[in-house]
């Protein structure tokens, strides 16, 4: 259980303490280098209209803008509308079959015309500034990569379960950024140094790999938290519960297959920061498996006794999250639930990891659109 306590609380702790003695800071100015959006989607017809306007509003120069919609292999008419945007040096780039989320990204990068590449998903909006604030953090010559902060809201507004998570994982990435490095970018937003993003492979996920890829150039990874990216939780638990073991499944690839990365003789801060943040996340599921059959075993032990009936109240206090009720609404329910999901869902992802799955294709998660003011009409 200690390994446990660690990969969320002291991990956290850790960096903390050490921030408050020296922390990284990132050297920035004003700067318009030139920047290619991508944008990736797959049948997206009920947001990309709204994304492209709300990347054309971004306030970056227009000269020093490229906007590219990458389409894998998109059925729904989403390409359609793209095309109507053409007029405004906006360019589809379309997978002629679908084969994932990074293909269609690999396809964008090698037409993308600037120097720095920022990808984005469809259901996730920026703030104006947004991309000002992120490009900004590349006149420190240390820097490879710069994640957005994920802000996710129910269709109300108001933190959901995932949400509270999210804030988690938020305040986690900022510590990281001060100490040394993100060990992980945002899937939904994240700027790179487009000389990072050659023979962008398609089957190991590009947030994940794009920190790794920053990391092995020598640069570091931060988040930006003035800029955030806002999108509505996924429609049913059903769906948020594919999303996280196709998360899992591709995050547990990238690892496996850059475990030298975990070397602290050739990576120092980052290999301590990827072993804390990212190994040990992906055992808990384990470690917790043998903290309950080892203290169900031996029950005669008062100490573990109590460890036992801990956690099986803990994961009693979790099922209520399942049920319908007035219990489902207190937050401890609420987070206790969805730590359990992420534990199960981390663990289906080991078991089609050893089974030799591969998670290629790709399906948006299931977000209903942001009500915003409607774009105005071409």
């Amino acid at each position: 259980m200690s390994l446990v306590v660690y990969a969320y609380l002291g991990y956290p702790l850790v960096l903390w303490i050490f921030t408050k003695i020296k922390s990284r800071d990132v050297w920035t100015k004003e700067i318009s280098p030139r920047v290619s959006i991508i944008i990736v989607a797959r049948n997206e017809v009920d947001k990309i209209r709204q994304k492209i306007e709300n990347t054309l509003a971004l306030g970056y120069p227009a000269e020093s803008l490229d906007v590219i919609v990458a389409s894998d292999a998109s059925d729904d008419g989403t390409d359609e509308i793209v095309q109507e945007y053409a007029s405004r040096a906006v360019r589809l780039v379309r997978a002629s079959q679908r084969r994932g989320k990074e293909y269609a990204q690999g396809l964008a990068v090698s037409v993308a015309k600037g120097d720095i590449v920022v990808f984005t998903d469809a259901a996730t909006l920026l703030e104006p500034d947004a991309l000002t604030k992120l490009v900004r953090n590349f006149s420190d010559p240390t820097i490879g990569a710069v994640s957005t902060e994920d802000l996710l809201v129910d269709a109300a507004g108001n933190p959901t379960a995932e949400g509270l998570y999210v804030k988690y994982e938020m305040w986690v990435r900022r510590l990281e950024s001060r100490f040394y490095s993100l060990v992980g970018l945002s899937g939904s937003c994240f700027a790179i140094r487009k000389e990072l993003c050659s023979d962008w492979p398609s089957t190991l996920a590009s947030d994940f790999m794009g920190a790794l890829r920053a990391a092995r150039g020598g640069y570091r990874s931060i988040a930006d938290p003035s800029t955030r990216g806002e999108f509505l939780a996924v429609v049913s638990a059903q769906y948020e519960m594919r999303r996280k073991i196709r998360t899992f499944l591709r995050g547990i690839t990238v690892l496996i297959a850059n475990l030298d990365l975990l070397n602290p003789f050739r990576f120092g801060r980052f290999a301590f920061q990827l072993a804390s943040h990212k190994l040990l996340r992906f055992c808990v599921p384990f470690f917790l498996l043998t903290a309950l059959i080892t203290s169900g075993l031996l029950l005669s032990n008062p100490l573990l006794s109590v460890l036992f009936w801990m956690q099986v109240g803990f994961y009693l206090l979790a099922s209520l999250g399942g049920i319908r009720g007035p219990f489902k609404r207190l937050a401890l329910v609420r987070v206790a639930h969805y730590f359990t999901m992420v534990q199960w869902a981390m663990l289906v992802a080991w078991g089609k990891y050893a089974l030799g799955h591969q998670q290629l294709t790709w399906e948006p998660s299931k977000r209903r659109r942001l009500m915003r003011p409607a774009p105005p009409s071409l």
